[in-house]
């Protein structure tokens, strides 16, 4: 089955992989308008967005009914893309319930109302779910899901509420779990812009716990492909995990950002460890591979001191 991308709907499109994937979808000939919705809180900028008359905006939070209700009624949209989310697992510790109404709440809202209207949607989640895995264990689509955040625990709600979707009404939902992304326009408060803008102060670079935790990453360009991928030939009711195989704890990528900009590794510091931090993400990604026919193509050596310098021109400027 593939599926129509001529019209699609990005949820959360002015953040930063959101942005990403609007960016990709308006370099696809077929694509006509991409409709954006997006409530602009903290994470979210226009100035993200490029400038396209095909985009059309829409100010609106996922987790307000009847304003979405009137903002997907306005389009003739033919497949949405929820990647509305608040997604930093620090703020989740802190502030909960900001979680449930986006994440949980959200996408409740968003599934009734793309049944309504009869929109194939894709629910882009996170590797979290899956909890915590040691080497050289790879967790698989047929996981169990064991959330140790408020924040993963709000997104594997918002999985379970598409699964339900799919089994109870029959729904075109299909979901992705991803792994870290790096690239353009992140958010200061995630590792690796916090670090670059960290080091070219010369002030410490804090590190949780020792350090060591493992994390999977991808550059968002790929993820985003991946996304397209899964809307077109993915199937209702599956998850696909997407990763780039490239492994490395927080350490390590710390000190590749400090060699990036020529600072001492002296500079990093260990603070307490957060509650509930998990030890090492890591996924199979070959369902996608297989079914989707999609492959990373930006490799992390090469991409990741591009994004680097790229973030520590635009603090500079």
């Amino acid at each position: 089955m593939q599926r129509d991308l001529s019209h699609p709907i990005v949820t959360g499109g002015a953040g930063f992989i959101g942005s990403a994937l609007c960016r990709l979808l308006l370099a696809d000939t077929r694509v006509q308008t991409v409709t954006v919705l997006d409530k602009l809180t903290y994470a979210g900028s226009l100035d993200n967005l490029p400038d396209d008359q095909r985009i059309q905006f829409h100010k609106v939070d996922i987790a307000d009914y009847d304003s979405l209700q009137q903002s997907l009624e306005t389009t003739t949209a033919t497949f949405l893309f929820n990647l509305a989310a608040e997604s930093h697992v620090d703020r989740s510790i802190a502030s909960p319930a900001d979680f449930i109404s986006s994440n949980i709440i959200g996408t409740a809202n968003l599934l009734e109302l793309c049944r309504a209207l009869d929109f194939p949607m894709l629910q882009i989640s996170t590797d979290e779910v899956y909890g915590s895995i040691s080497a050289p264990a790879l967790f698989t689509e047929e996981s169990h899901i064991l959330p140790s955040s408020p924040y993963s625990a709000s997104k594997a709600s918002a999985d379970l509420l598409c699964h339900a979707a799919y089994l109870t009404y029959g729904q075109d939902v299909t979901i992705t779990r991803c792994s870290n992304n790096y690239g353009s326009h992140q958010f200061p408060e995630k590792l690796i812009p916090i670090m670059v803008r960290a080091a070219l102060n010369d002030q410490p670079l804090p590190i949780y716990g020792n350090g060591t935790q493992v994390r999977d990453w991808i550059h968002c360009d790929d993820h985003c492909s991946a996304l397209i991928a899964a809307a077109e030939r993915g199937k209702a009711g599956e998850i696909y995990n997407i990763g780039a195989n490239t492994e490395l704890s927080n350490l390590a990528i710390v000190h590749r950002i400090l060699d990036i900009l020529g600072k001492p590794h002296s500079l990093i510091t260990h603070v307490s460890d957060r509650p509930a931090h998990d030890q090492r993400y890591a996924i199979d990604a070959s369902k996608a591979h297989q079914e989707l026919d999609w492959q990373p193509i930006k490799p992390f050596d090469i991409h990741f001191p591009e994004v680097v310098k790229e973030i520590a021109t635009l603090a500079q400027s």
